[in-house]
């Protein structure tokens, strides 16, 4: 067996910084903090978290009057903002800075009486923040028939937006489509799909060129984990999503073919290697290294915690 081990892979600069801020304010306030929705979507991160006195919460209504809530690397809308001030509690704003630049785009073009049309997956976190910032003058869809089914006043003026981690191919269907039907439409000046996305969906492509099989780590409820396994299918390989090498089914390798193990954005690298130490324990596997391209993005940690200073860490830039 061959492991072509994908890089770049899991941890992306904002789930390092929404990670470090929920560490940092663990240690200046001590448990419990509480969070609103996952901290990011990797069941693992969160369980570990969860055990160190972290409280996950879906209402606000579930944080005591004056308590720490920490919100999400996925965002929140402007009614979760003015709900936290309402009860009185000490805010920490973990925002992915990518996904805060969709939200600015999002005002802005319905400051400017757009009709905006945002591309992502209804009911996920960062849709639902998003859609927040405007919601009389957002559209969802999903795919190109939900295109299709728009009807939008002749008049309109129409832009587009899209949550930070859909697929490549996917997202670029919806938008040509999207010009087909309103050749006016107009999208944000730089891509809405974050770098990390778009760097591990182009190494699973390269790499699954020269793959018989591959194994993706993360969780099914984390959206680009899942666009990772869809991309390696659609590449004509088989493709496995797993949160770790318990889900690690052994029957699917004969012990004879390429691997390609890659991981989603929110998957801890520590059940990356146990994932590869499990075929090159069973399989005798011989790992290679195949990074296709070089990330240095880092983010600051949160105004919040900065002030309060935090031995150093955080004080990188993009």
């Amino acid at each position: 067996m061959r492991i072509l081990l994908a890089g770049p892979r899991g941890f992306c600069a904002g789930v390092n910084m929404a990670i470090e801020s929920l560490d940092l304010a663990l240690e200046l306030y001590g448990a419990p903090i509480y969070v609103y929705h996952e901290i990011v979507h990797n069941r693992w991160v969160v369980g570990g978290f969860r055990k160190r006195g972290v409280v996950f919460v879906d209402d606000l209504d579930e944080v005591p009057e004056d308590a720490y809530v920490l919100y999400s690397a996925h965002g929140v809308s402007p009614q979760v903002r003015r709900r936290c001030d309402q009860r009185r509690l000490k805010a920490i704003d973990a925002t992915c800075p990518l996904v805060t630049k969709v939200h600015r785009e999002a005002i802005r073009f319905a400051d400017e009486g757009y009709t905006i049309v945002l591309i992502g997956h209804e009911g996920h976190d960062e849709v639902i923040g998003t859609m927040g910032e405007a919601p009389e003058s957002i559209r969802l869809v999903g795919d190109v028939d939900e295109v299709d089914r728009l009807e939008l006043p002749e008049s309109a003026k129409v832009a587009y937006l899209t949550q930070t981690t859909l697929s490549v191919d996917d997202a670029e269907a919806i938008i040509g489509r999207l010009r087909q039907r309103f050749p006016s439409i107009v999208g944000p000046p730089k891509d809405d799909i974050c770098y990390a996305t778009q760097n591990r969906q182009q190494a699973v492509r390269q790499l699954a060129e020269v793959a018989d099989i591959a194994l993706v780590v993360g969780s099914r409820n984390s959206s680009n984990s899942q666009r990772l396994a869809e991309l390696a299918k659609s590449c004509g390989i088989p493709s496995h999503l797993v949160d770790g090498p318990a889900d690690t089914d052994l029957r699917w390798f004969a012990g004879n073919e390429t691997v390609l193990i890659t991981a989603g954005a929110s998957a801890p690298e520590s059940l990356v290697q146990q994932c590869v130490d499990l075929l090159r324990e069973r399989f005798d596997a011989a790992v290679e290294s195949i990074s296709t391209r070089r990330e240095e993005v880092r983010f600051l940690l949160p105004k919040e915690l900065r002030l309060k200073g935090s031995s150093g860490r955080g004080d990188a830039v993009q």
